[in-house]
């Protein structure tokens, strides 16, 4: 698409997809926030802190409490990582 401006505009899914399968990001998150991205995590107590990788598309592909096992498996799966705050 090409804004009024002159200059393509990338959708929000089109930048995911620039993305796909090369970048994944890493995000911090609390119990009551996993069912939300991860529908088929078991429930978990309330105020835990966990670690999740998603690919640049927002793909959910892991669930940890160890922030370290994220950047292992973005390694394995060969992404390179951001982080969200």
């Amino acid at each position: 698409m090409i804004a009024k401006s002159g200059k393509p505009q990338l959708s929000a899914h089109d930048l995911a997809l620039l993305g796909a399968g090369k970048v994944g990001y890493i995000r911090k998150m609390r119990s009551e926030d996993v069912n939300a991205r991860f529908p088929e995590a078991p429930e978990l107590g309330p105020g835990i802190e966990l670690w999740a990788l998603f690919g640049a598309d927002g793909t959910p592909i892991l669930l940890t409490d160890n922030r370290s096992s994220t950047f292992y498996r973005a390694a394995e799966d060969e992404l390179k990582t951001v982080a969200l705050h």
